[in-house]
């Protein structure tokens, strides 16, 4: 299944085309199910994209909300990508606290390795409809970094990571290949090479090569970017 390209001149424009799309989105899906489970992503996209959410009109009220991954750190922690993305948006629209499922953090009385196993009780059978993802220059999604083991069950414990801080909760692949649709939001230079080796003819070297949504993978890019891609 060929992915869904939308290509925008900048950072700016494709955290608004991306917010403006998870609105229309997320407002269809309400139609024809009661629940909408959405996995968000951290970074700078990411979050500039949960900021620009804030602007726009939805009816949160059955939208359950995901990570794709998390630092483990103390829940206070500015490196929490729970916690830039309630800055961002959560603390400032109408959510049931009940429809946040962060992953653990550090001084919640678990290892890293029983946060992960403890997390997987929660997302068992959960189906994610729409699920958030940033690559990093070296083409890592969530965290899932090149060159490393991280198979697993739904939900992986990264002890080492290459970024800091070193330990992360991660969805799996299997988890995020499950998701009805998977949404890339890239920008800037520095992603240029990882996005060309997805759509490349190696795409699976790369993580960001080996997901896909199970109906649609839909990509927001800039122009910097989708440079040696697209040319543009």
């Amino acid at each position: 299944m060929r992915p869904v390209v939308n290509r925008f001149k900048d950072t700016d424009a494709v955290a608004i085309g991306a917010a403006e799309a998870i609105v229309a989105r997320i407002s269809k899906l309400l139609t024809e199910q009661h629940q909408v489970n959405l996995v968000v992503t951290g970074g700078t996209v990411g979050i500039l994209t949960l900021a620009k959410l804030r602007n726009l009109e939805l009816d949160w009220s059955n939208v359950h909300i995901w990570w794709g991954d998390e630092r483990f750190v103390p829940k206070s922690s500015g490196d929490r990508n729970e916690l830039q993305a309630r800055q961002a948006l959560f603390d400032h629209v109408s959510i049931p606290k009940e429809n946040l499922h962060p992953f653990p953090a550090s001084d919640e009385g678990l290892s890293l390795d029983e946060a992960a196993a403890e997390f997987r009780k929660v997302v068992a059978g959960v189906r994610f409809d729409i699920l958030l993802l940033g690559i990093g220059p070296d083409g890592h999604i969530a965290s899932l970094f090149p060159g490393k083991n991280a198979s697993g069950d739904l939900v992986v414990a990264e002890h080492d990571s290459p970024k800091p801080p070193p330990q992360r909760l991660s969805l799996s692949y299997a988890a995020i290949n499950t998701a009805t649709e998977v949404w890339f939001t890239v920008a800037g230079a520095d992603k240029e090479s990882a996005v060309a080796i997805a759509f490349g003819d190696t795409p699976e070297s790369l993580p960001v090569g080996r997901v896909h949504g199970v109906a649609k993978t839909i990509w927001f890019v800039d122009a910097s970017a989708g440079n040696a891609t697209w040319g543009c």
